[in-house]
């Protein structure tokens, strides 16, 4: 009897998957022990047709999630000024009532989970390709095999490939799932699914539509903030080219808003400086959570091989990072990452 209609039944054959092993025999006294797996090697336990146990709640948001959330709360109220004001003047200029763009862009971030609208954000925000038949016929079985040892159903995501020489991947949005095309054709079938879990984890654990959600949010302040600061630049320098004094009395004027704009606020602007080394904190410990969930899956000694690879092709490794750029970084450095993998490396006692 056939299994069920695989969704990759276009792409060319899969591996061959080996067979569950059998009961040893009664009589046999001893077995000897079987030698241990290179982690280069993938082993297929759901073959095309096997039945496969679905988690009942395949998607959750974790307190990396909902930090992210958070910290991005300012940004977010920030632009919905801009959005209110923005609506106000549209009311005042062509009648159009200010509530309608507000519910409107209030509303947008729905897009996110909209699968039209996610491929149009792959296919030219994000520069991804449609996997090529060989290539497919690469990614579909690896990826069958980390979404059933996650109890996830891998036909809701969909995989793309990035045309870029670096070993990357990367979760987005509500349902994308890439990888660059340098680690599709050289990294081993288990350590791409290392790689392949690791980018699970971010969508199951809620990490790729917070941060997707937290950057459209802020978008409006962010460039409401740009053309201003692009303002203020070039109204100094068409003063300073009639003197510097008038300048200089520029300058003055727009110190003394900052400052009463701090004042009537409590300094709670300063805060937006401290948020781009917070949000990165938590970007850190995301990355952390999503080796961690490929390590739960079986596949810590793969992840743990290739980031020893990628270690040492590195010159100088990716050491620990102790200034301030290091604190902006949104990923730990291989060293750390390393670190929290070794407990899953260590035997476990019975």
């Amino acid at each position: 009897m056939t299994g069920p209609a695989d969704p990759y039944d276009a792409a060319p054959p899969y591996p061959q998957y080996p067979e569950y092993p059998k009961a040893p025999p009664a009589a046999a006294a001893h077995v000897p022990p079987q030698p241990r797996p290179d982690h280069d090697d993938l082993h297929y336990r759901h073959a095309p047709g096997t039945r496969v146990h679905y988690r009942a709640r395949q998607r959750s948001a974790d307190a990396t999630a909902l930090g992210r959330l958070a910290l991005h709360l300012p940004a977010f109220l920030s632009s919905l000024l801009v959005v209110l004001g923005t609506s106000a003047l549209s009311e005042a200029w062509i009648g159009l009532p200010a509530w309608v763009p507000t519910a409107l862009w209030l509303g947008s971030g729905a897009l996110a989970f909209h699968r039209p609208s996610e491929r149009f954000l792959a296919r030219h925000l994000l520069r991804l390709q449609y996997p090529l038949p060989a290539e497919r016929a690469l990614l579909a079985p690896v990826w069958r095999e980390v979404t059933a040892r996650a109890g996830v159903d891998g036909d809701r995501y969909e995989l793309w490939v990035e045309d870029s020489n670096q070993l990357n991947a990367l979760a987005a949005a509500g349902h994308i799932v890439a990888v660059t095309r340098q680690a599709l054709e050289h990294l081993p079938p288990a350590q791409l699914a290392a790689v392949l879990a690791h980018e699970l984890g971010h969508h199951t654990a809620g990490h790729s539509w917070a941060g997707l959600l937290g950057w459209w949010y802020a978008l409006p302040g962010r460039l409401a903030w740009r053309g201003l600061t692009a303002a203020v630049i070039r109204l100094v320098r068409v003063a300073s080219g009639f003197s510097y004094l008038a300048a200089g009395i520029l300058l003055v004027v727009i110190g003394w808003l900052a400052l009463a704009t701090l004042t009537l606020t409590y300094g709670l602007p300063l805060l937006l400086l401290v948020l781009p080394y917070a949000t990165a904190a938590v970007g850190r410990r995301a990355e952390l959570r999503a080796d961690a969930h490929a390590a739960e899956l079986g596949f810590a000694p793969m992840l743990a091989r290739m980031l020893h690879d990628v270690l040492a092709d590195e010159s100088g490794g990716a050491g620990a990072r102790g200034d301030l750029p290091g604190l902006l970084s949104t990923h730990p450095d291989h060293r750390t990452r390393l670190h929290h993998l070794q407990r899953y490396l260590e035997p476990r006692g019975r």
